[in-house]
């Protein structure tokens, strides 16, 4: 037979994660390709709630760990991010596994192949997110895709593939509320915190202090020590 390759980190099989999880409750899948911070980390435990999904539900997040843009995070650093946040927030309804697999940001129909990818893996759901996979035209340097393309797309094409596509929530942070969706911000007129990825890795790579609104210590940790 052949042997599965060798990697720096974990890649159970499909077959090997669906063992993992409960076959009667919905699985939500989660992708990403950066290390998870607080943001991501509310919305997909809060997708949970999405009456899209049944009473008990767990998500999967599944990174991608492959090769990715030169000025990205590598692999397996990125791993070592996952494994201790898993070990950090410790919650019984979040799984995680990890995907040998480089992003291609092929906007819409890469957000399909993904589904597709969950769905061998055992799960019912999968989050979309805004501009998911999405690149910028070699021409204008503008967003070449629509914001809202991939979820449309996922949504017309769900039934068929048998994947419910989950919206994700637009998450801020705000000094009265913590995380709440911008448009309740917005209504409430609660005031916005914000840190951009830029200045989030100028203030990694100067040693500041990094909010813990927006970070986890342990992953903080791992980049400064490892980037």
């Amino acid at each position: 037979g052949i042997n599965l390759p060798i990697r720096d980190f974990p890649c159970k099989t499909p077959a090997e994660v669906r063992e993992t999880l409960p076959d009667d409750v919905d699985v939500v899948a989660f992708q990403c390709r950066n290390p998870v911070h607080r943001a991501h980390y509310e919305l997909f435990t809060r997708a949970l709630d999405d009456p899209l999904v049944g009473e008990n539900g767990v998500v999967l997040v599944h990174p991608t760990c492959g090769p990715t843009q030169a000025d990205d995070i590598p692999g397996t650093v990125r791993y070592k991010t996952y494994e201790v946040l898993k070990e950090e927030t410790h919650n019984d309804r979040t799984r995680w596994e990890y995907l040998p697999y480089s992003m291609h940001m092929a906007g819409p129909r890469e957000a399909i192949q993904h589904m597709l990818i969950r769905k061998n893996f055992g799960c019912t759901h999968f989050i979309i997110g805004r501009d998911m996979a999405g690149s910028k035209s070699s021409v204008t340097g503008e967003d070449y895709y629509g914001a809202y393309d991939a979820q449309d797309f996922a949504k017309e094409k769900g039934a068929e593939l048998g994947v419910t596509p989950v919206p994700s929530l637009n998450l801020v942070y705000t000094e009265e509320e913590g995380y709440v969706t911008a448009d309740e911000a917005k209504e409430k007129g609660l005031s916005e915190k914000k840190l951009s990825g830029t200045k989030f890795r100028q203030m990694l790579r100067g040693g500041e202090d990094i909010p813990e609104w927006f970070a986890f210590k342990s992953v903080v940790k791992v980049l400064r020590e490892n980037v």
